[in-house]
């Protein structure tokens, strides 16, 4: 069996450690730790990386922006979670 856990350092925590055990009782289990890198991994895909960089591109050249009122985006937020209930 294999489970695969992401989170942050910061979140580990007695809870989720009890959470192993419970789940694995007396087995032996190997634990590794790998570092996450989110960009590296969204460079992989050779379109999602073209889109990237063109997006870096469009930013640097103040091109295809768009602006968001603050103000407008937190209504609508504020919309979505009353009509999520």
């Amino acid at each position: 069996m294999s489970t695969v856990y992401r989170l942050k350092a910061s979140e580990l925590n007695n809870q989720f450690l009890e959470q192993i055990k419970a789940e694995f009782a007396d087995k032996e289990i190997e634990i590794v730790i790998s570092e996450f890198d989110e960009t590296q991994y969204l460079l992989q895909s050779e379109s999602n990386k073209n889109k990237l960089l063109q997006a870096i591109d469009n930013v640097k050249e103040r091109q295809n922006l768009v602006e968001v009122n603050l103000q407008d985006l937190q209504s609508a937020e504020e919309n979505e979670q009353k009509n999520s209930f």
